[in-house]
């Protein structure tokens, strides 16, 4: 049991750089601590994204002569519930149409 439980965190380390990846001990240390790693940035990531669709949206407001802020207003004040990050496809793959979006939006009532 012990050669099957050593064999498998060992697989596991492969591709690791010098003795973490053929010596137990130092591979389990690394398996362990990738595993934290690994927990921690999938929801980074999340967060990482939301960033980035934030930055591009805000570049693509300016573009128009709107601030980021006001647009998001204007969308949740007309009811408009579209995630950041298919505005940012939008703005990034058919500027036409995002400022036709943007237009209607920020169109006074």
């Amino acid at each position: 049991m012990r050669h099957k439980r050593h064999k498998k965190t060992i697989e596991k380390a492969s591709g690791y750089f010098g003795r973490k990846k053929n010596v137990f001990s130092r591979a389990h240390e690394q398996v362990m601590k990738s595993g934290q790693y690994a927990f921690r940035d999938r929801r980074a990531k999340k967060r990482d994204f939301r960033q980035l669709w934030i930055v591009r949206l805000s570049a693509a407001c300016k573009e128009c002569n709107v601030r980021y802020s006001e647009f998001i207003h204007a969308l949740t004040e007309k009811g408009i519930d579209v995630n950041r990050k298919m505005l940012s496809e939008l703005a990034i793959n058919d500027m036409p149409a995002f400022k036709a979006l943007v237009e209607q939006v920020m169109a006074k009532a």
